[in-house]
């Protein structure tokens, strides 16, 4: 763990605390969601496969906060396709030589071995990727989704950049970053609204931002290597 990774991981705790303290109310649901998830990405970032341990925990408990909050489109994504997805991505990046332990590895590491796109595959992405969030948009607008295209795209490219992480792809961090400042200006939306929880669902996002930004960095190398 670098000192990076130990500053996320301090800082979502202290600021879920300094959160309680400042406002006198002790936000168990949203406080332990919100570090299992900043645990999780730590470890995605690092390619370490215990990352989906955290992640059960994570997704599981925002999954009924954004039902909570009227988000339809993050709640049934966490609920019915993040929660299987932590168990296929841990069976794929077993395959793709992700250890639990350096012994288990014979020395060779316990890191996922990462792989990248070509710039046409990119291209077909993008494009694919915009389609999908306008369509969905329209579709959570029709339901009554309150934010109907920021939900949409944060739901949309979500589903892509988990599947893009289970195959341990490198171009998921685009998508994570895009997707985390969208969540930022979301969260902070409700926060305005009184929404339960929305103010540590802030701190989260922030830190998962900070998070995606590192994970480019250490996937691109990975990578390339």
């Amino acid at each position: 763990m670098s000192l990076y990774d130990w500053f996320l991981i301090v800082g979502v705790i202290a600021s879920n605390i300094l959160y309680s303290v400042l406002t006198g109310n002790v936000d168990i649901i949203g406080s332990v969601a919100g570090i299992a998830g900043v645990l999780c990405v730590v470890l995605v970032a690092k390619g370490n496969i215990w990352n989906y341990l955290f992640g059960i925990v994570n997704v599981s408990m925002y999954a009924y906060i954004s039902y909570k909050a009227s988000l339809y489109g993050d709640a049934a994504l966490n609920a019915l396709y993040y929660v299987p997805m932590q168990f296929i991505g841990w069976w794929q990046w077993r395959k793709r030589g992700a250890a639990m332990t350096e012994k288990e590895s014979g020395g060779q590491g316990v890191q996922v071995r990462a792989r990248c796109f070509t710039g046409h595959q990119r291209i077909l992405l993008a494009l694919g990727s915009a389609a999908a969030v306008v369509v969905g948009g329209y579709v959570l607008k029709y339901f009554g989704d309150p934010q109907p295209f920021k939900d949409s795209a944060t739901t949309v490219l979500s589903i892509i950049a988990q599947a893009l992480m289970a195959l341990a792809f490198m171009e998921q961090w685009v998508l994570w970053i895009i997707t985390n400042i969208i969540s930022v200006i979301m969260w902070c939306i409700f926060v305005a609204r009184g929404e339960a929880h929305a103010a540590v669902m802030v701190i989260m996002w922030v830190f998962y931002l900070l998070n995606s930004l590192n994970g480019f960095r250490v996937w691109l190398k990975l990578s390339r290597e």
